[in-house]
């Protein structure tokens, strides 16, 4: 692993009158302007620059005059359950009669809208219906959507292929034309700018000159959830909408769905961070669409009632536990065909499959592969009728949905069907074609990418001087985001005494530190250690990278370093 200094422009901004280090850690996150920390909800980049979303609220408000009925058809993971809460709520909100929603079973039907789930969705005899986190490539179930004379509105975010959805409307921020500056919305975003339309118009139209306006800012706590969850850059506007989110749970405000999930977990929701979005609440409500069915999820978020809140969240919590004791059997597996596998002779990128993988897992198994070996990697599980699916998970400058395009493109019948975007991609082929597939997906990274690329690489905010490790900074950066996908939070390094070791739990290392002069005694924890490595009782000096923490005990709090990077110095 090789840590490196995060580049910082050569003149640093003007972001008011911040501390120095507040202001170098966003200069080298790229913000530019003391604006782009303005995290009010009037900073928003406004919804009239999303192409498509005029005939969308076309849609939306006959709809609602003519009290259709209307179906969101979500996806099977955080944030399509969340674009589906938000959808279905928002509407209610609105003055729609008549909301429900479909998440197909990934295990039956896989992803997005296909003929066949147009088929099960007319069994509910909706008029509209409307996707949330997909459809932009559902051209055949689009097509079967309109022969049975539904109107269709699709809201995605993912990149569209050759051809669009012959859709009544589509908005999607990554379509061809669509000028909205920002590409990272996430499909709970895309639906909530929909939403934020539609009361627009109605307010034009006078729908509430005689009630009180819909507050739709009640479903910022989902729209951060899903964000985060998703793993989509926060860019200024995306880190505008997860601010306020954690603001609501922060509160108290939040859903009570959301607040059963922290409580199950043991969170407290007035210190949650973006960072217990993506760790704590988004795993446990992936668990029920990576295990079963993601309707429990969004059931879950649904209620008002507290008690039933409580009771899924406990089941969304039991099928979590379930995931990672399949997901730890993967690894080994995995970890055992790579065993014997010299280092040079690794592929660059690695393709694992075994028949018995759970098809619900595999991403996270790629994840997994991908953070050991630094290298592009797709985990693939039998799918049935011969055939596979895989989830991909990529290393920086490698831009895994276009490469599959490329191997698809020079061998036109090796994949069946493929999709996603720069960092995870999804894919189906057959059974007889994953090694030829391995070996072409292997040529594609290895045109792309040196060895150099695949040794590993921690960027730092570099050291923090002896003074700076107290309660006032760690509390000032926890809140100084909201952290995430290419925004990430502050990761520093150095060289410390090892004091004390101990693992604790299964994998973790409790280790006691002095600063490098031996001035300043810390605490610091790191998580899934390598038990074969550690504890060392003949290391006496370490070099780590890790982010300063508040850890709080019966009531104290205390400084304590997360480690995310150990090794002897």
């Amino acid at each position: 692993m090789r840590i490196d200094p995060r580049p910082l422009p050569a003149v640093l901004p003007f972001l008011g009158e911040l501390p120095p280090l507040l202001t170098r850690l966003y200069a080298a996150r790229g913000v530019q302007s003391e604006a782009e920390l303005d995290k009010s909800l009037a900073r928003l980049i406004p919804y009239q620059q999303l192409k498509g979303i005029d005939a969308a609220v076309d849609l939306l408000v006959t709809a609602l005059e003519q009290r259709q009925r209307i179906l969101i058809v979500g996806d099977f993971d955080a944030d399509g359950a969340t674009a589906s809460t938000v959808g279905t709520l928002g509407l209610r909100l609105l003055g729609a009669a008549h909301v429900d929603y479909l998440v197909p079973n990934r295990f039956e039907y896989g992803y997005g809208l296909t003929p066949e789930i147009v088929a099960v969705a007319l069994q509910r005899e909706p008029q509209l219906l409307i996707t949330v986190d997909n459809g932009i490539s559902s051209v055949e179930g689009v097509a079967a959507a309109k022969a049975a004379g539904l109107q269709v509105l699709v809201t995605d975010h993912h990149l569209p292929g050759d051809e669009l959805p012959a859709a009544d409307a589509i908005v999607n921020p990554n379509q061809p034309g669509c000028e909205f500056p920002s590409k990272a919305l996430a499909g709970v975003g895309v639906i909530f700018y929909v939403l934020m339309a539609l009361r627009a118009r109605l307010r034009s139209l006078g729908w509430y000159a005689n009630t009180p306006q819909p507050n739709i800012g009640e479903l910022l706590d989902l729209v951060a959830l899903g964000s985060v969850a998703d793993v989509v850059p926060l860019d200024a506007n995306n880190r505008i909408l997860v601010h306020q989110g954690l603001e609501r749970i922060r509160a108290g405000r939040a859903r009570p769905g959301i607040k059963a999930i922290l409580e199950v977990a043991k969170r407290d929701a007035a210190r949650i961070t973006s960072t217990d979005l993506g760790f704590i609440l988004g795993p446990r409500l992936n668990a029920a669409g990576r295990l079963d069915d993601m309707s429990l999820g969004i059931e879950c978020l649904l209620t008002t009632d507290v008690a039933a809140a409580r009771e899924m969240a406990a089941q969304l919590d039991g099928m979590n536990q379930d995931r990672k004791s399949i997901e730890q059997g993967m690894q080994r597996e995995a970890l055992a065909q790579l065993k014997d596998l010299p280092v040079e002779s690794m592929p660059y990128g690695l393709c694992l499959f075994d028949p018995e993988w759970h098809q619900g897992v595999i991403g996270i198994l790629a994840s997994r592969m991908k953070e050991r070996y630094f290298r592009p990697t797709i985990a693939f599980a039998d799918a049935g009728d011969g055939l596979l699916k895989g989830s991909g998970r990529s290393v920086q400058g490698f831009h895994i949905r276009d490469a599959l395009a490329v191997v698809a493109s020079q061998h036109p019948d090796l994949i069946a069907k493929y999709g996603g975007h720069a960092m995870a991609a999804g894919l189906t082929l057959r059974e007889e074609n994953f090694p030829l597939f391995a070996e072409a997906f292997d040529a594609e990274v290895r045109r792309q990418l040196c060895e150099e690329d695949l040794t590993g690489r921690l960027l730092t905010d570099g050291t923090l001087a002896v003074e700076e490790f107290h309660l006032e900074l760690a509390r000032a950066l926890r809140h100084a985001g909201p952290w995430g996908q290419h925004f990430p939070e502050p990761l520093f390094h150095g060289v410390f005494q090892l004091v004390e070791q101990r693992v604790v739990g299964e994998r973790h290392l409790k280790v006691v530190l002095k600063s490098e002069c031996g001035s300043v005694k810390l605490d610091g924890i790191a998580f899934g250690v390598d038990r074969e490595v550690w504890p060392n009782p003949t290391v006496r000096w370490v070099e780590l990278a890790y982010k300063l923490d508040v850890n709080e005990f019966r009531g104290n709090e205390t400084v304590q370093l997360m480690i995310a990077h150990i090794e002897p110095r």
